[in-house]
């Protein structure tokens, strides 16, 4: 088991996961988004997709038991624990152009995307590669008459966590997000292991 190693705000980073290991991803400090996606370690043309995820698991709503899909219809990630029960697949990473549609009067920032890139470019993985993120802990509610959705503060507390085992051998990109509206308008750390 490897110890806890904290994710700095607004950053990422990217390591290899096992298959068979378990990763658990913690909010210490409470109401702050994590962005995660995964790659096959073997081919990292394979990668995560929200599409396959919501169509074999039929709903949008993933927590305890429910597997994240790859874009070859292969599981990649099972969630084995999961203290939030409320995370967001619908939303790309926010990037600098995120930041300049959304926030035009605050300092632009590379965001998740910018993030995931630097992180993941050892691994041969460039920036067209990156998908829509499972974001961990993200709070996005959609009207179900109107189709609209909203981007609130997440509803975790200091300690939550969600654990996610690995169906394959993968590389994995992992993030303490920095979208203001995402997270409340703070930015905190996030903290990961692996088991």
């Amino acid at each position: 088991m490897t110890d806890t190693i904290r994710i700095a705000p607004r950053s990422g980073t990217a390591f290899h996961l096992a298959e068979g290991q378990v990763l658990k991803v913690m909010d210490p400090q409470g109401i702050q988004v994590s962005d995660l996606v995964a790659y096959s370690a073997d081919d990292v043309r394979e990668v995560i997709s929200n599409g396959r995820t919501f169509d074999y698991e039929e709903t949008v709503r993933l927590t305890t038991g429910h597997r994240l899909w790859s874009n070859r219809s292969n599981p990649m990630l099972t969630i084995v624990e999961d203290t939030v029960g409320l995370h967001d697949f619908l939303l790309t990473p926010c990037s600098t152009a995120t930041f300049e549609h959304f926030y035009p009067d605050k300092p632009v920032h590379r965001g998740c995307f910018g993030n995931l890139a630097a992180a993941l470019a050892p691994y041969g993985i460039g920036e067209d590669s990156i998908p829509t993120a499972f974001n961990l802990f993200m709070n996005v509610p959609v009207n179900a008459a109107t189709g609209k959705i909203k981007v609130l503060p997440p509803i975790s507390g200091a300690g939550d966590f969600i654990r996610l085992k690995a169906e394959m051998d993968l590389i994995i990109g992992l993030t303490a997000c920095s979208a203001y509206s995402s997270n409340g308008g703070s930015f905190k750390p996030i903290d990961y292991s692996i088991a």
